[in-house]
């Protein structure tokens, strides 16, 4: 029994990061904010800003190792001919105050990574209503931002320190948990053996049967077979199945080289269940395959702009795909392409 609450004791000891390291976004009114796996949380107003966008990120543990940026751009607002925005802002309709020092500031950019520039800054302008451009339609909403803060505070366990952004503390930076160990996914032979000519020919012939047999709304003439190798004795195949306005899906199947040709069919699940998802699955959606990374690629586009939605990457490990990226963003405002939506799981 005494060794049972010995047991017990140590095992409280141990550090929690699996529970505050869960990936997670959330939107504060104009603001959503996004925490990945290594607890790296990243927060932007979104809406309708007219391309007019602050990001604030910041790592996990003692060091303040965070980044600001207040910038003017996007996929499709016209700004290439506009004058410098930082002598143009506003706060609350009063020319915006900040000091010269550790600002990088170009025309349609101001950017700091000074934790006490960082932090001055964002005591003057938590609890304002907007920053905007002098003569201009963009505005940072700041409805939000305070309890996004708040969020990444406690997300990453520092409320009540001295490294909060909201509620400050007596608590030392060394409080503050380290992100934990980020996890790896190992490249299995990374340049297999290409596919011979009759390897090549014999797995299209075997693709064709395939998509023959395979139930697919898609019109027969626009269904596509791809093959690639993939070890040196397996073949990664891909066939079109099923389209929308903006999306195809797919069906994929790892099959051996060799005649006769063995396969079973890529499932792709998720190590963790994102916000407000009620599935681990992931549906092979747009899938491609990079074979300069190794990487199998869905990206369900949120619509035909592509500035919305979740991309995932995956890599084969030997026996099964695995998850190596796992970015969404849910607020489709012109600002980003898919490979710079926040993350939630990264790995090495």
């Amino acid at each position: 029994m005494r060794y049972r609450v010995l047991l017990l004791l140590f095992l409280g000891l141990l550090p929690t990061s699996v529970t505050w390291a869960s990936p997670v976004q959330q939107v504060f009114s104009d603001w959503l904010v996004t925490c990945n796996n290594q607890n790296f949380c990243v927060t932007r107003n979104v809406g309708l800003h007219h391309g007019l966008v602050m990001t604030l990120s910041r790592s996990a543990g003692a060091h303040m190792d965070a980044a600001l940026r207040i910038e003017l751009g996007g996929l499709v607002n016209p700004v290439a001919a506009v004058p410098p925005i930082a002598p143009r802002l506003l706060l609350d309709d009063k020319p915006l105050q900040r000091g010269e020092e550790h600002w990088k500031v170009q025309p349609k950019l101001l950017a700091t990574e000074d934790s006490a520039t960082i932090d001055a800054f964002l005591q003057q302008v938590q609890d304002a209503q907007a920053i905007t451009l002098q003569k201009g339609v963009q505005v940072i909403s700041l409805k939000g931002l305070k309890a996004a803060l708040l969020f990444i505070d406690s997300q990453q366990k520092r409320v009540g320190s001295e490294t909060a952004w909201v509620r400050k503390g007596d608590e030392p930076p060394l409080s503050v948990p380290p992100a934990p160990p980020l996890k790896t996914v190992a490249k299995v032979n990374p340049t297999p053996t290409p596919l011979t000519r009759d390897e090549y020919n014999d797995l299209l012939d075997y693709g064709t049967w395939r998509m023959n047999n395979t139930q697919c709304s898609l019109d027969p003439l626009r269904r596509e077979v791809w093959v690639t190798a993939l070890t040196d004795d397996k073949a990664l195949m891909m066939i079109s199945c099923e389209s929308g306005a903006y999306n195809t899906i797919y069906r994929a199947w790892l099959v051996s080289r060799k005649k006769p040709h063995a396969s079973h069919p890529v499932r792709l699940r998720l190590p963790f269940l994102p916000s407000g998802q009620d599935s681990r699955d992931v549906e092979l959606m747009n899938l491609t395959f990079n074979e300069n990374t190794r990487e199998l690629i869905t990206l369900e586009k949120g619509r035909g702009l592509g500035d919305c939605g979740v991309q995932t990457r995956w890599r084969y490990d030997g026996q099964r795909f695995r998850l190596v990226r796992y970015a969404g963003q849910p607020e489709c405002d012109n600002w980003q392409g898919a490979d710079a939506w926040p993350t939630q799981w990264i790995t090495g």
